[in-house]
């Protein structure tokens, strides 16, 4: 059997992109460690087919040199190939330093001598689970991204909370990359106040510790329907609860793709990025995108922030809309599975 080490993307939602890929390579017979930063690893960890996780001691956009050349010392003679995901110089190395036979990925950034099969960098943005699949030799056309976890996790995240399953909504109002992919908390907060008072569940709010203001932003505007959990939640308990919960509603995010990797309804609002680079790969999905609408034709602009200053892409979906696509998705997996 191949052993192979992966270098995993560093964001989330990159990582669960990155599923199909790694199915592909244990398909024909790779066993696979994954090497990721510690707020990525427990997405790899959620992938059966991944043999083992190494937690990567380096800081983010660091070189971190005596690290890499010491973890790569520990890694000499394990592995007959290695996957970089990421572009840049710096993912490339851990490979290299290793002595790794087969090292494969795109030209990125100035690469040429790290990497002993390089592809070429693809032009525009093309489909992000393509992107990395066409690492393993390609994949299929309608390949998506899957997660699963023990009953046992999620009974376990379940608990503290004192909730059960299907019996919450879960709000993941952030997104790292800037307010240009963040719906308002006010049209968050008033969706909540719509179905709390229409099914009586709460809402819980997931991030990071830095999108914790904007959770209470919407808690406060919702006080009797919102929950907030954001900095409060290690990702591997917010991808448990997410995976247990009624529905969700999120930006383009990393816990978009991980809603969308466990089958959970959800409703996804897109403003300046495209759900044509990075959809929610899941039939129980419902992405809401102004695109060719409301006269808007500087969508997908791609910015963190709105150059016009009226973030029309993103205050034109109103909460019914989302409540509505919300609604459908959870049509869509009534009697499936």
């Amino acid at each position: 059997m191949t052993a192979s080490l992966v270098i995993a993307p560093q964001w989330i939602g990159d990582a669960v992109m990155a599923e199909p890929m790694l199915r592909a390579l244990a398909a024909r017979g790779e066993r696979l460690s994954v090497a990721a930063l510690p707020w990525v690893a427990p997405v790899l960890r959620a992938m059966p087919q991944v043999s083992e996780v190494i937690s990567l001691p380096f800081a983010h956009g660091r070189l971190d040199w005596r690290a890499r050349r010491a973890l790569a010392r520990s890694l000499r003679g394990r592995f007959d190939a290695a996957y970089v995901l990421p572009n840049s110089l710096k993912s490339a190395l851990l490979p290299w330093l290793a002595r790794i036979p087969l090292r494969v990925g795109y030209r990125g950034e100035g690469r040429v001598l790290l990497l002993n099969e390089r592809l070429a960098n693809p032009s525009g943005k093309p489909p992000m689970v393509a992107f990395y699949g066409a690492l393993a030799g390609g994949v299929a056309s309608d390949a998506r991204p899957r997660l699963g976890l023990p009953e046992a996790t999620i009974a376990a995240a379940l608990a503290p909370v004192g909730l059960e399953r299907r019996a919450y909504w879960v709000f993941a109002p952030g997104a790292d990359y800037g307010p240009a992919k963040r719906w308002p908390p006010g049209h968050f907060a008033a969706l909540a106040r719509d179905l709390q008072a229409r099914e009586r569940l709460p809402v819980l709010l997931l991030g990071s510790a830095k999108e914790a203001p904007i959770c209470e932003a919407i808690a406060a505007l919702a006080p009797d329907a919102c929950r907030v959990l954001a900095g409060q939640t290690p990702l591997d308990t917010a991808m448990a609860l997410i995976a247990a919960a009624r529905g969700v509603v999120s930006n383009d995010s990393g816990l978009m793709h991980v809603a969308a990797a466990f089958g959970t309804p959800q409703a996804a609002v897109f403003g300046s990025s495209s759900p044509g680079h990075t959809p929610p790969l899941s039939p129980a999905a419902r992405v809401l995108w102004l695109q060719g609408q409301a006269g808007l034709d500087c969508i997908p602009c791609f910015a963190r922030e709105c150059r016009y200053g009226h973030y029309r892409c993103l205050v034109e979906i109103r909460p019914e809309r989302v409540a509505d696509a919300l609604d459908d998705a959870l049509r869509s997996t009534v009697g499936a599975g």
